[in-house]
């Protein structure tokens, strides 16, 4: 068969299929492939977690994956050329994978700083997320892979996520949650998923939502795919405008879609339309017909982690500098690196989207490879930074068959025979085999502790758990499952410690198993962690180091414990002593840079006392090449802030998570982020949109159109002055906001933006395109869009909160 997009063709395949075998195509055949119709030429689709990476089809550490910043870090990008060119690398590497459609990206918002998923959001404004999540579909689906606008709608905290019934205004809906997925369909998404949450009564996956406004009022024409389990029941999810239930092969429809058909409770024409979009997105990845034969986009890993180092560096945000940063290399001898963040950073969130890195640039590594042998680099770890035990890694164990660094896996019966064996280099094993007959995963390892005293050891998963040491049962229980929340289950299942001592280079065997039951999973980890260092001594340390160093860097942050799917946020502490080390560290010192390393807010009670900050947030797998990059000055800071920063979680407006008799009410309506620091009168910490560069600019003239005509886009340029010593890149923002009136207004709203460069003392012209949608809003009582006319106030700047251009230009309707 001829590959064709054709839509006729198309229809012809549709009317060969029987009612059965039509249902059959719209449950997954496995966790993460669709169904093959061989008779029509269709294969299965593969689809993978993004945005971060693309994983494949399992969770193989021996199969690793390029690792992307986090998606807050592609929001501080404030630039679409490059997000589009990171969507190209996850299309290489889909191909590469074998994978056809990407779970990426993540169009829900920063709604409160307490949001556990916040690192893989884009932003607090729906502007910003739009034009960044538009500018990554773009680039994926220019190489014959999909993108997956997700979670529609309004899946923005994690508290009982499965099962929250989100209560949010229709103008808010409409004008904040839903414009980043309008902008998604009007770049082209071929994939839309449906969350797990409810909004306003309905639950996401039988919601009319997926009707109106995304495929009647918007035209979306690609397929609507639920989040991995959301869908429980039949009818619903069938009359709604759903279309294809993953995983599978089993789910809530099936035979039960096909009687239902048959008694004309669904029509056969919603039946035909989901096959007709399914078909439609494996015609555009050649899915159907003949096997698609092109290159890849991208090719040779030097080129990507070339890009990815670009990414880490043009992402990280200058929050503050008092004339520290860049550091010359040619005035260091010493140079103290200090944190444990620095030799073990997080380069990417926890949770489902997450990735086996081929290889991981630490801080530590960046700056050392960065300095060479003429700079000595001192690092002292100092306390700790309550992290969780992490998983068994080849530096630590090895094999007590083969002798290899990592651990042995095997699979027993229930009388203890084994089944399966096999080398493995993680102590994280989410997806051992299931032989038949499988009853219990073991791992095993012969551990080598660098270090005396009372380690941390546990194992994770749910069910009958036991851990020995050199025979020593040290742990035995039976832990039984109490949430259905499947991140928890498959990726993250609670790990259950014991201390034991142990002597540093005394090797002792460690053998973990867990049993298997039905609902429970396979996920199986085995973790350890070396004693934990006093504090006071670890503190002294790092002072005796940054007093004896040319310059200090304090790398500090987030842990698993804080930023992770599954769970929000409780605080927006560090954790452990961080903020004491940094407060001693600066005490003695003003060339001290502190590089924060998280996913999204975090209070920084010292940031006054840093001779800089740097935000770097979970920067992909050469995080540590694109910092040195920026402490150095061969790149420029390049990130703007895509979140607006609270000097303390107390002042943030909007801060609530947890829903009340499963209801969370969104009671803000569209006053979020910069909207509610402006309408509560509050200066925050750090305004969205804020970051410095290795320049300074002057904002020196603003031209508006005479006369704005309603629903029509315009055009306002903003004339920029490179007044510092060195060529730098600057992120025009744009704001508008209209006169009091009956309808709650924002005091300003992010209208547009561009980037320019310029030389030192060179004039450059921002011209900013504003569209059409900047000046409506959505009128609750005729359920439509309107803009008014009367003057509209312009503001340009470089944050929400430095805006010292300001014009007024009246709006007048068309005709």
């Amino acid at each position: 068969m001829r590959r064709s997009g054709d839509e006729a063709e198309r229809e012809a395949l549709l009317g060969k299929l029987t009612l059965r075998e039509k249902v059959r195509l719209l449950t997954g055949a496995t966790t993460w492939r669709t169904r093959a119709e061989p008779a029509l030429g269709l294969r299965e689709m593969v689809l993978s977690d993004g945005p971060a990476g693309v994983r494949g089809q399992s969770w193989d550490e021996r199969d690793p994956a390029l690792l992307l910043p986090s998606a807050s870090a592609l929001g501080a990008l404030w630039d679409e050329e490059l997000v589009e060119r990171l969507g190209g690398l996850l299309a290489a590497e889909a191909r590469r994978k074998g994978v056809d459609v990407v779970l990426a990206p993540t169009l829900n918002l920063h709604r409160t700083p307490l949001g556990g998923r916040h690192f893989e959001c884009c932003s607090e404004d729906p502007e910003l997320t739009g034009r960044t999540g538009a500018a990554l579909i773009r680039g994926i689906q220019a190489h014959g892979v999909a993108a997956t606008a997700k979670h529609y709608v309004a899946n923005d905290s994690e508290t009982d996520r499965l099962t929250v019934d989100v209560r949010v205004p229709e103008r808010a809906l409409r004008e904040v949650y839903l414009a980043p997925f309008e902008a998604a369909v009007e770049a082209g998404v071929r994939v839309v998923m449906a969350g797990y949450n409810g909004v306003n009564g309905a639950t996401m996956t039988a919601s009319p939502l997926l009707d109106d406004p995304l495929k009647s009022a918007w035209g979306f024409d690609g397929v609507v795919v639920s989040d991995w389990g959301a869908v429980q029941s039949c009818e619903p999810a069938a009359l709604a405008a759903l279309d294809l239930v993953m995983p599978g092969p089993e789910s809530a429809w099936g035979e039960a879609l096909v009687r239902a058909v048959e008694a004309g409770r669904v029509p056969r024409e919603a039946v035909d339309d989901k096959v007709r979009r399914l078909l439609g997105l494996a015609a555009a990845c050649g899915a159907l017909g003949e096997p698609r034969t092109s290159a890849p986009p991208v090719t040779g890993r030097s080129g990507a982690r070339a890009l990815l180092r670009e990414a880490a560096a043009a992402s990280t945000v200058l929050l503050h500098n008092h004339g520290v940063l860049p550091l010359d290399p040619a005035r260091l001898r010493t140079v103290a690196v200090i944190g444990t963040h620095a030799a073990l950073p997080r380069v990417q969130g926890g949770g489902s989207a997450g990735v086996f890195p081929e290889r991981v640039v630490t801080p530590l590594d960046g700056i050392r490879a960065a300095l060479g042998d003429g700079v000595r680099v001192v690092h002292v770890p100092g306390p700790s930074a309550d992290a969780p035990p992490a998983p068994l890694t080849p530096d630590l164990c090895t094999d007590p068959v083969t002798g290899d660094p990592g651990v042995r896996l095997r699979v027993l019966d229930p009388a203890g025979r084994e089944l399966h064996s096999e080398h493995r280099t993680s102590g994280r094993q989410l997806e051992p085999p299931l032989p038949p007959g499988a009853h219990t995963v073991e791992i095993g390892a012969s551990l080598l502790p660098g270090s005396s005293g009372r380690w941390v050891l546990g194992v994770g998963g749910f069910g009958r758990l036991s851990l020995t040491v050199d025979e020593r049962v040290v742990l035995d229980g039976e832990f039984g499952r109490d949430t259905d929340d499947p991140a928890v289950v498959h990726v993250n299942p609670p790990v259950h410690g014991v201390t034991v001592p142990l002597a540093a280079g005394h090797a002792v065997r460690v053998v973990a198993r867990r049993e298997l039951a039905p609902g429970t999973g396979r996920a199986t980890v085995v973790t350890a962690a070396p004693p934990r260092p006093d504090d006071g001594p670890a503190l002294a340390e790092a002072v005796r180091a940054a007093r004896g160093a040319d310059a200090a860097i304090v790398v500090v942050g987030t842990t698993e414990h804080g930023e992770s799917e599954g769970h929000d946020r409780t605080d927006l502490g560090l954790g452990g002593r961080q903020d004491d080390l940094v407060r001693a560290v600066t005490a003695f010192g003003s060339r001290t840079v502190v590089v924060v390393n998280s996913g999204g807010p975090v209070e920084l009670p010292w940031r006054a006392r840093a001779g800089a900050v740097l935000l770097t947030w979970f920067p992909g797998q050469e995080g540590g090449a694109g910092l040195a990059d920026v402490l150095f000055g061969r790149a420029e800071p390049g990130g703007r802030l895509p979140t607006t920063w609270p000097t303390r979680l107390a002042d943030a407006p909007v801060t609530r998570t947890r829903p009340e008799g499963g209801r969370l009410d969104y009671t803000e309506g569209p006053h979020i982020g910069y909207r509610a620091w402006a309408r509560h009168d509050r200066a925050p910490a750090y305004w969205f949109g804020h970051g410095l560069g290795y320049t300074t600019w002057a904002y020196e003239g603003l031209a508006v159109p005479d006369e704005i005509v309603a629903g029509e886009a315009f055009t306002v340029r903003v004339e920029v002055r490179n007044t510092g010593p060195r060529r730098g890149r600057e992120v025009v923002q744009v704001y508008l906001a209209r006169p009091p009136g009956p309808l709650d207004r924002a005091a300003r709203r992010l209208a547009g933006y561009t980037a320019v460069v310029a030389e030192p003392g060179e004039r450059a012209t921002a011209s900013v395109r504003i569209p059409a949608r900047a000046l409506r809003h959505w009128d609750e009582d005729e359920h439509a869009w309107r803009t008014p006319t009367g003057p509209c106030r312009v503001f340009a700047g470089r944050s929400a909160g430095a805006l010292p251009l300001t014009a007024t230009a009246p709006v007048r309707s068309p005709g």
